[in-house]
């Protein structure tokens, strides 16, 4: 067995398995200085900054067996009492500076490692904001992967979130944020979008290109485009992560409808825009509250964020998790788990892609090469006021883009009309991310 080392040698480290996980798994018994991930060999090196400090995490170890993301690891003392940039001898491996050794700072950058779900800046907001005032967030996308630059007002703010939130999950199993102090001292941004934010000058002309507007830190092509209504407060810490109901449950109850016109069918139309539905039940003694159970967690957090607020015929929904995890089949709940009309097939995460709260505007798909703008109009005009159609072809598929004048307009034609037929054609229709399309 090899001497006490502050260097230590961990094996059977998976590709699944990130440094922010190792460096969770340390971090309790002292200050990582150095890290080296031999992603050949599946192993690791961690160099503490104290010899007690590694003797503390190899006798902790010796008792508890460390699992990470369902992989058995194992934590030996290495051959090497340091390491240097120059080599280490257990394999030939890039080494970087662990965040540690960069001072503190007001700015963080934050890496999004294993990001299966969709990441923008109002999620990143409402993740960090807890620990203090947040200033500006520039998104963008590098070698290493989605990346953010978050400026907190003060510097001990930014030093709350490192410490709470670094190694942690903001949906559970994925998503997982790994922190490092930036040494940039102010974030320059010039537009508010989907890719940055000044949250101090709410005035900035809006970049409908949703680019990043931090230089020298690449383009963020092909992030999600996720908005929701107002989700803070959705996030609790369940299991390491930032995301999902207590005890997972994907099980929603939606409270304040007009039970004189809102149905199963329209709540299924409703919330398949965001994942696909097993059940849903009007409750009979409760005639405005219904439950909601989508497939799993995830699409239910996303729904309620989403949809938390809509007004529909005049009441704005309330959604929160329901007590129940799921909802027993019987004669009264409606069965949509083999729907032909889900739209969220294979678990393809690429739908997630489309999610967006309702907007003014709707997307018609399915539609025959005959149809004209009047033929949508009539079908959709008992809804409210429709401002402007468009009609076109996308691989030889006709499709419309119709805006209301109103969201609560297009969200009532969405419920009502998603799956009706206009010329023979049966229609499907989701809210589009391009809100505005008068012109």
């Amino acid at each position: 067995m090899a001497e006490p080392s502050k260097v230590i040698h961990v094996r059977n480290v998976g590709q699944e398995i990130s440094e922010a996980d190792l460096l969770q798994l340390v971090r309790p018994f002292g200050t990582v200085t150095k890290l080296v991930m031999i992603r050949a060999k599946n192993q690791a090196l961690l160099q503490l900054d104290e010899l007690e400090s590694a003797v503390s995490a190899l006798e902790y170890y010796t008792t508890v067996q460390p699992h990470v993301r369902g992989r058995n690891i194992y934590l030996q003392f290495s051959s090497h009492q340091e390491l240097t940039t120059s080599g280490d001898g257990e394999g030939n491996s890039h080494m970087r500076q662990s965040d540690q050794e960069l001072p503190p700072n007001r700015i963080l950058l934050v890496t999004i490692h294993h990001m299966t779900y969709p990441i923008t800046v109002d999620i990143l907001h409402q993740v960090f904001s807890p620990y203090g005032f947040v200033e500006k967030i520039v998104t963008f996308q590098k070698t290493a992967g989605f990346q953010a630059l978050i400026q907190f007002e003060q510097q001990q703010d930014a030093i709350e979130a490192n410490d709470a939130l670094h190694g942690r999950n903001i949906y559970d199993g994925c998503c997982q944020i790994e922190i490092q102090y930036s040494n940039l001292q102010e974030l320059q941004v010039h537009y508010n979008g989907e890719r940055s934010r000044d949250f101090t000058n709410p005035d900035l002309p809006v970049d409908n290109r949703s680019s990043s507007s931090q230089s020298g830190y690449g383009d963020g092509g092909g992030i999600y485009a996720y908005r929701s209504h107002d989700t803070r407060g959705a996030y609790h810490q369940t299991g390491g992560g930032y995301g999902g109901a207590p005890n997972g449950r994907s099980t929603l109850l939606v409270t304040n409808l007009d039970p004189n016109r809102m149905d199963e069918d329209k709540l299924f139309n409703l919330f398949s825009m965001y994942g696909n539905v097993v059940r849903i039940k009007l409750l009979r003694n409760k005639p405005d509250h219904a439950l909601v159970q989508m497939s799993d967690n995830f699409q239910a957090e996303l729904g309620m964020n989403c949809l938390r607020g809509t007004k529909l015929y005049g009441k704005k929904m309330e959604i929160t998790f329901s007590k129940y995890s799921e909802i027993t089949p019987s004669p009264d709940a409606r069965d949509y788990a083999n729907s032909s009309l889900s739209r969220f097939h294979s678990g393809s995460g690429k739908n997630y892609r489309h999610c967006t709260a309702p907007t003014k505007t709707i997307h018609i798909s399915s539609l025959s090469r005959e149809v004209t703008e009047d033929d949508i109009i009539a079908h959709l005009g008992e809804h409210g006021v429709i401002v402007n159609t468009r009609i076109f072809e996308v691989h030889g598929k006709t499709q419309a883009l119709v805006s209301f004048e109103s969201e609560e307009a297009a969200t009532e034609a969405l419920i009502c009309k998603h799956a009706s037929a206009i010329d023979g054609a049966l229609i499907r229709i989701s809210f589009s991310q391009t809100h505005n399309q008068e012109r």
